[in-house]
This record gives C-alpha cells, sequence and structure tokens, in this order.
C-alpha cells in the first residue's frame, strides 16, 4: 500500500509543480506591465491567479499525461529508467515554454493579446520576425531565457527527485488504479464535469480587459489556437447571409451628388505614401502629440484632412489589403499570405493599369516579408524596388533602408525624363517601426519606449517634408495628387481606456497637390482604408463596384459613415453617435459608447460577411 502511495504521491508532485510554475509565471507577467496591473486592485490581481487555476490545471494535466504513464511503468521498471526519461522530456518542456514565456510578454505590448498561433504566420521569415526587437532586447531577452529555463529546471530536479526518492517496484493490481487515475486527467483538461470544455471565456471575469488577459494561461492559449482551427466555418456567423447584407447594404452611405470633384483633372498622378506605424494619437493636427509631425500638421493645411480616418487592422500586411484591394483583414488571419485566395482579390494598381497609369511600388526592406511580394505581383506593377536596390550601408540593423534615402530614391526616379504618365506609385515607409533605429537626432530623447516611438515619427515627418518640397519642383507637381496615410494605427503614445479601443485604430489620412481643386479643408466623415480603393477609384471614373466593402469618403450623407476594425479577438464599429467593441473570447461587449446599439448588429455582419468572402476564396 506505501509503495501505491508513493506513486501516487509522485503523480501529485509533478502536477502540481507545473501549477506552481504557471502561478509563477503569472506573476512575472503582472511584474512586467506592473503599470498596468497599479490600475487592478490588490483583489483583482488575487482573482487573475484564482481563476487563472482553471487553465492552469488544464494545462499542467497535458504535460502531465506522459509523466503519469512513465510512473505507472515504475510498477515494474527500475526508478532510474524512468527519472532518465521523464527529467529529459520536463527540462525540455520548460525550455519550449519558457521561450513562448517571454515571447509572450514582450509582444503583449504591441499585440494586446496572449501569444497565439498568429505568431506562426511570421515563422517563416524569423530574422524579419525579430526585426522588431533590438539588439540589447534580443540579448538580454536570450540570456533571461537561458537563466530563467536553468532555474527553474533546477526547481523541478529538486521536486522529481524527492518524489521519486521511495519509489520502487510495484503489484501488477496496481496498473488498473493508475490507468483510472491517468483516465482521470480529463477532468482537469476538459475545467470540469461541464458539456463544453474549458476556453478562455472562463476565466473572463473581470469588465477590465487586462485582468482578464493576466488570468489566461499563454501556454494554453497559444496551443488551443494552434490545434483548434476554424476550417471552412465561420465562426462569427450570427445571421442568415440575407440578413447580413441587409443590414450592411442599409448603412451603405450615399455618394458625392451631381458631378462635383475634388480634383481639376481627370487622370491626375497619385503618389501614396503608406506611413509605418502613424498613429493620430502622434499627430498635432489631429489633437495629438503637438510638435511630433510638424510637416504633416503644416501640409495637412495645404489639402484635405480626414479627421475621422481609422485603419482596418493592426499590422502592415493587414493595412495593404485594406488600403489597396479595399478589404477587410480578418481577426487572425492573413489573406496576403495566402497566394491561393490573394490571386482573386481586386487590386488598386490593376485597376489604374486599366486606367492607363504606368505603375510602381517602393519598399526599402524585404519584400517577401508576410508574402508581400506574391500579392504585388498579383497587381500587374509594372516596377517594383525593394531593399535589395539599396546599400546595406543606408539600412538600420533590422528593416531597410531609412526612409530619407528610400524617399531620395523615389523621388530620383520620379523625376526620369522618360517616366511615363500618369503614375500611380506607392511608396511604403519602415524606419518609424521598431527597433526605432535612424541617423538623426532623436528630438524626444530615446529613454523611454513612447519617446523612441515619437523621435522616429518626427524623423520620418522631416524625410516626407523634404519629399513633398522637392515635389512640388517638379514639373507634373500641378497634375499630381500625393495621399499621406498610415499602414495601422499603434499602441503608442499610450491612451486610456482599453487597449483595442478606437484611439488606437485612428490615423491619420491628408490628401495634397497641385491636382485638388479643394484646399485648407477637413473632412470629418469616417471612413477607413477599405474606403480608400473605391473612393480613388470613383473619382477617376473606373470600375469602382469591385471594393465591395468601400464607402464613398467623400458622402453627402455622413450620418451613414462607419468605420469598422479588427483586432486578435475581436471588432470595433465606429459612427458619428457611438463606438462598439466586442470581444470574441467573452463574448461580449468590452466598450459601448453614446448610440451605439445599431453598430453591434452592423459590426456582426460585416464580420460574418467579411470572413465568409475570405471563406469562399
Amino acid at each position: 500500500m506505501n509503495l501505491l502511495k508513493n506513486r501516487f504521491f509522485c503523480n501529485l508532485i509533478y502536477f502540481f509543480t507545473w501549477v506552481i510554475y504557471f502561478l509563477f509565471a503569472r506573476f512575472l507577467f503582472l511584474c512586467y506591465y506592473l503599470e498596468k496591473a497599479s490600475s487592478l486592485s490588490f483583489l483583482t490581481k488575487l482573482k487573475t491567479f484564482y481563476h487563472g487555476l482553471k487553465l492552469d490545471f488544464s494545462f499542467a494535466a497535458y504535460l502531465s499525461t506522459i509523466p503519469f504513464l512513465l510512473i505507472l511503468f515504475s510498477i515494474f521498471v527500475p526508478r532510474k529508467i524512468i527519472n532518465a526519461i521523464i527529467k529529459p522530456y520536463t527540462f525540455l518542456l520548460i525550455f519550449i515554454i519558457n521561450l513562448l514565456m517571454i515571447i509572450d510578454i514582450v509582444l503583449y505590448k504591441s499585440w494586446g493579446v496572449r501569444i497565439d498561433a498568429t505568431l506562426l504566420n511570421y515563422a517563416n521569415t524569423p530574422k524579419i520576425m525579430l526585426a522588431s526587437v533590438s539588439g540589447t532586447l534580443l540579448f538580454f531577452g536570450i540570456l533571461i531565457w537561458i537563466v530563467l529555463s536553468l532555474l527553474i529546471c533546477f526547481c523541478f530536479n529538486k521536486a522529481l527527485n524527492f518524489s521519486f526518492s521511495k519509489l520502487e517496484k510495484g503489484k501488477l493490481w496496481e496498473i488498473p488504479i493508475f490507468f483510472l487515475l491517468i483516465g482521470f486527467l480529463i477532468i482537469p483538461v476538459r475545467g470540469g464535469f461541464q458539456n463544453i470544455p474549458i476556453n478562455q471565456s472562463n476565466v473572463y471575469f473581470s469588465k477590465q480587459m487586462f485582468a482578464n488577459h493576466v488570468a489566461v494561461n499563454f501556454i494554453w492559449n497559444f496551443t488551443n489556437t494552434l490545434t483548434h482551427k476554424t476550417g471552412n466555418k465561420n465562426p462569427y456567423k450570427n445571421f442568415n447571409p440575407e440578413t447580413a447584407k441587409k443590414i450592411i447594404n442599409k448603412t451603405k452611405n450615399l455618394l458625392l451628388s451631381g458631378n462635383d470633384s475634388i480634383l481639376k483633372t481627370p487622370n491626375p498622378n497619385i503618389i501614396l505614401i503608406i506611413w509605418e506605424s502613424l498613429s493620430a494619437k502622434a499627430v498635432g493636427v489631429l489633437g495629438g502629440t503637438p510638435n511630433a509631425t510638424e510637416n504633416l500638421n503644416r501640409l495637412a493645411k495645404e489639402g484635405i484632412l480626414f479627421s475621422n480616418f481609422y485603419g482596418n487592422g493592426d499590422r502592415t500586411d493587414k493595412g495593404l489589403a485594406a488600403i489597396l484591394s479595399g478589404y477587410y483583414p480578418q481577426p487572425t488571419r492573413s489573406i496576403i499570405k495566402m497566394p491561393n485566395k490573394t490571386q482573386s482579390l481586386p487590386i488598386l494598381t490593376q485597376e489604374m493599369k486599366n486606367l492607363g497609369y504606368t505603375t510602381s511600388f517602393y519598399y526599402g526592406g524585404d519584400s517577401n516579408f508576410g508574402n508581400m511580394i506574391t500579392y504585388l505581383r498579383n497587381g500587374n506593377i509594372d516596377r517594383i524596388v525593394d531593399g535589395t536596390e539599396f546599400d546595406k550601408d543606408d539600412w538600420n540593423s533590422k528593416w531597410g533602408a531609412h526612409d530619407h534615402i528610400f524617399l531620395e530614391r523615389v523621388m530620383k526616379d520620379l523625376s526620369e525624363p522618360q517616366l511615363k504618365k500618369p503614375f500611380f506609385t506607392t511608396a511604403l515607409t519602415l524606419t518609424s517601426h521598431e527597433p526605432y533605429e535612424f541617423p538623426d537626432e532623436y528630438k524626444f530623447g530615446k529613454d523611454t519606449e513612447q519617446n523612441k516611438y515619437l523621435s522616429a515619427q518626427a524623423y520620418t515627418d522631416k524625410a516626407i517634408g523634404k519629399f513633398i518640397e522637392d515635389a512640388k519642383k517638379q514639373s507634373w507637381w500641378n497634375n499630381t495628387l500625393i495621399v499621406i496615410m498610415a499602414d495601422h494605427g499603434h499602441p503608442l503614445p499610450k491612451h486610456e481606456g482599453y487597449f483595442n479601443s478606437p484611439k488606437r485604430f485612428q490615423i491619420p489620412m491628408v490628401w495634397l497637390g497641385g491636382a485638388l481643386k479643394h484646399k485648407n479643408i477637413t473632412v470629418p466623415n469616417f471612413g477607413s482604408q477599405a474606403d480608400f480603393a473605391y473612393t480613388l477609384t470613383k473619382l477617376l471614373h473606373g470600375n469602382a463596384k469591385q471594393f465591395t466593402f468601400g464607402n464613398h469618403i467623400f458622402s453627402n450623407n455622413p450620418d451613414k459613415q462607419y468605420v469598422h476594425y479588427v483586432f486578435n479577438k475581436g471588432f470595433g464599429t465606429v459612427d458619428k453617435s457611438g463606438s462598439f467593441v466586442f470581444d470574441y473570447v467573452s463574448k461580449k461587449p468590452v466598450l459601448e459608447i453614446g448610440n451605439y446599439k445599431h453598430l453591434d448588429s452592423l459590426g456582426k455582419a460585416i464580420s460574418q460577411e467579411a470572413y465568409q468572402d475570405f471563406l469562399d476564396r
């Protein structure tokens, strides 16, 4: 009987050692985000541990299955052999899980959700994936990973030695008892005896989303999203297809009346500058940091400023599809990474070709990142210039050519006498991406991440200001429209309230150039990147209907203007009357402002239709 107790004791020790590890990981997460944690009461912090135990127990049970089986074999196999198998298994898991824990802690700052299978979207380009991380942070991250893993291995080793010390061979009649014990692991795995297995929503207990995120077990979340693919099922289905279409169509806005146009000419040259990571919170003319983008603030008065403009996603790959294809991004998928689907997408460059334009695309980095080049090739672009055409001495350490070098190259090519007109040129900047390295003064210093971010935006603003001044000297200026917009919003500068509130997704868009009929005006209509391709082709009398998700930004019925954006675990829908943000994990709204009730059904209908379109391609 003592031998039976010893084996049972070994199982308990192994299981609860993992539970203690997960409690420790949660404590580390809270410590790293001490500023956010300080907004939680002491009781709420304790509740994150209590409610998080459900997922801690669940994943500890997964990890314990193999050791439990091995301990069962100790009935007739010497403990040295069992020990020699369980320890390497456990230590390997510790190194892997610790690595994911550190990645989770670092990424949460930018993503606002715990680590999930989205990470694997970038696994095929690890070098570029690490480009957001400074060399110093990477070095210390690896050092911390190794040291912490060794310390935890040491603690596990102590626990295993203690529990295995009295483990001896047993009797065959113990086998069915321990098989039954292993079978009982299904209870914590499923989270109890309920019909539906445990999921992330079971640990969501607070109205404060950060508290809910703390409670989530990071490795459980990662493996769960990794193993539970939706396949061809639409997880966002709330209505029958006809009802969803009616909800969306009822909200479609009216177009500009008569023949009014903002353009002087029917076929102007067009330069689209997509500005990396520029949030409206950093733009003075939009009520943000007053002097971070002094040139953009000034240029906004020379053209048209859109004061309620939003990004549809939170990553560059999602922003590109929204801008050039008028396509809503998916919460956890990226259509740009799927060539079998992108080949059926409409793309603005192809439509501009149909309208007689010469097209080009410029990017100072690796165009293979996120499968960008495959997507661009589908657009039948005449000329694609990427980081391979820039001297490595002009690169920062991570992403590619510095923006001032990059934009000088764009201007050089646009100044060629043989340049065919009209032209449509897209330039995607990169220097204002983490880790914010550039060869100029850090206007706001570099003592904090926020100041580095603002300094990088000021640097890119300076480069774009110089580009516009050079453009004004060109013979084509009077017949050119220049559009400046961000590729997505950003958590910085910090904003109060919910991480994925509309403030994070609001971005600047400015139209300027000699081809504009109206200048120094502000358009308050609500619009987003997904509206750009539709609006531009409508103004140029092209085939706007192919951009099915787009609305006309210059609508004469602003009451029906709206914005829809997505993030990893939800969506936000905004119009002039209110805001509604929905969380897919808890299946509850997390932000409701003003007159928002109609935005509930609209947001869910758009999410359903957009994802169904994604599945059908």
